[in-house]
């Protein structure tokens, strides 16, 4: 079986994965707070980890894999937008506004991720129909001595868990000295976070022991990831921005509760434009679906996301955006009518399994022949080339072929890729003579041929007309 290894966040090595159980792989992702459309950065971590599901999955089967990603529908910002909708004249309680709101974004998001090839999750809770199991586990911390309640919320008692900070690497005190926490008088340490909090009339809440109100946000994964996948399970992911104070809050709640928790925490790096943040301040903050509305296509923003590792800040340029439909149309033309091959070559599962490198899984891509390249790419998330048509119409690089005019090449697509493995082969082998007749032969016929870090290209010649018979005779 092919071994995975890691960057697990808690231990900051790398390590071979071994699951609790090889029959049921279990993964929780921390999903989005649904008030609005996903931006960029947003989908950063949904490629990632679907890349890993898909990974997992080809590993240990797809019945034997489970992943959780959830949507936060609690929110003092779909509060706001429901009441706005309401003082607008919306029909509806505020309930009904909130549900609708929510139901409004999430719809969105699962467009958008979707359009970007990502897999849907096994399955994707919602905080609001998980209620009543995070009443429970904060009542059982309150129980233990971990909580407290102070006026109509309840706190978990941050110094009550020994280890809190392991996972950022940081001290309480200096937590303490570097963080904006809030200081309210009912806290007992400024560190204390809220597991509960109380509602007014104008915001949507549920009867508690500590009376109407409404779950803070980290026991809310806290408590859905204890439901689906246990008291211990294999993965917890997430953007590097939830590592603290979320993801070091979820910890302690959960292991206060007896629980193991997540055994490898994996965390992406963040997403700049054009090298610098995204802020709308700057006037770069766009969403994945201002990119497809104009025209971006979603294997297109999905294959810039794979060119950097996920551990590494990823810049989104112009220039990546275009080389990247340049590559696919390459891919796309190689592969369009072939029947993939029944495996996926083990340099691209190797380079997946080494911590995720889908740098690297690309760039051993390029080399592979049409079926080969047809299923390496459905492993990593893109799409058959007879699912889309953009690609049909594009004038630049096709098939590692700069097109500057001709006719007949749609017809020599599949020949004029394999004649370019074929001659890469001859090159690796050093069989340096036969490798230089076909380029002469090629050449005769107005293609000029060469090589590249990215694979051989080759420049059709404007009066040139390509003969699909002719490209047999070569092969």
């Amino acid at each position: 079986m092919t071994k995975i290894t890691l960057h697990n966040t808690a231990t900051r090595r790398k390590a071979p994965f071994t699951p609790i159980d090889d029959r049921n792989v279990r993964m929780y992702v921390c999903g989005p707070t649904v008030y609005d459309r996903a931006h960029l950065g947003n989908a950063r971590p949904v490629v990632v980890f679907d890349v890993l599901f898909r990974l997992l999955r080809h590993v240990y089967g797809a019945d034997h894999v489970t992943y959780v990603r959830n949507f936060t529908d609690v929110d003092d910002k779909i509060n706001a937008t429901a009441k706005a909708r309401k003082e607008a004249g919306a029909v509806g309680s505020l309930e009904d506004l909130i549900r609708a709101r929510s139901d409004e974004t999430i719809a969105w998001y699962l467009e958008d991720m979707a359009a970007l090839g990502t897999l849907a999750p096994s399955k994707m809770p919602r905080a609001t129909e998980w209620i009543a199991q995070m009443i429970t586990m904060t009542q059982g911390l309150i129980d233990q001595g971990n909580a407290y309640e102070a006026e109509g919320h309840v706190l978990f008692r941050v110094r009550s868990y020994e280890d809190y900070g392991a996972l950022s690497g940081r001290s309480v005190d200096d937590m303490i000295a570097g963080a904006r926490v809030e200081v309210a008088p009912y806290k007992e340490d400024p560190l204390d976070f809220v597991l509960w909090k109380p509602s007014d009339a104008d915001t949507p809440g549920w009867d508690s022991p500590w009376g109407r109100g409404r779950p803070g946000w980290h026991i809310e994964c806290s408590a859905m990831a204890y439901e689906l996948l246990g008291g211990s399970f294999d993965i917890h992911g997430g953007g590097n921005d939830l590592q603290f104070p979320h993801h070091e809050n979820e910890i302690a709640q959960s292991r206060c509760m007896g629980h193991g928790f997540a055994n490898v925490w994996l965390h992406n790096e963040m997403l700049q434009v054009e090298g610098k943040k995204m802020s709308k301040s700057l006037g770069n903050f766009f969403t994945v679906r201002d990119l497809l509305d104009q025209g971006v296509p979603g294997e297109v923003i999905r294959f810039v996301f794979l060119s950097t590792h996920y551990r590494k800040p990823m810049d989104w340029t112009e220039k990546k955006r275009d080389e990247a439909r340049k590559r696919l149309v390459k891919w796309f033309s190689k592969t369009d009518g072939v029947v993939a091959a029944k495996v996926v070559p083990n340099r691209v599962v190797d380079a997946l399994s080494d911590d995720l490198n889908t740098h690297l899984a690309l760039s051993e891509m390029e080399s592979l022949s049409a079926p080969y390249l047809k299923a390496a790419m459905r492993l990593v998330g893109l799409p058959d080339a007879e699912e889309v048509d953009w690609f049909r119409g594009e004038v630049e690089q096709v098939v590692g072929v700069m097109h500057s005019g001709g006719e007949g090449l749609q017809d020599a697509q599949s020949l004029l890729s394999d004649l370019l493995g074929k001659w890469e082969d001859l090159r690796a082998a050093k069989d340096y003579a036969a490798a230089d007749d076909l380029k002469n032969s090629l050449e005769k016929m107005g293609i000029s041929v060469r090589a590249t870090g990215r694979g051989p290209e080759a420049s059709l010649a404007s009066n040139a007309t390509l003969d699909p018979a002719k490209l047999e005779a070569l092969k």
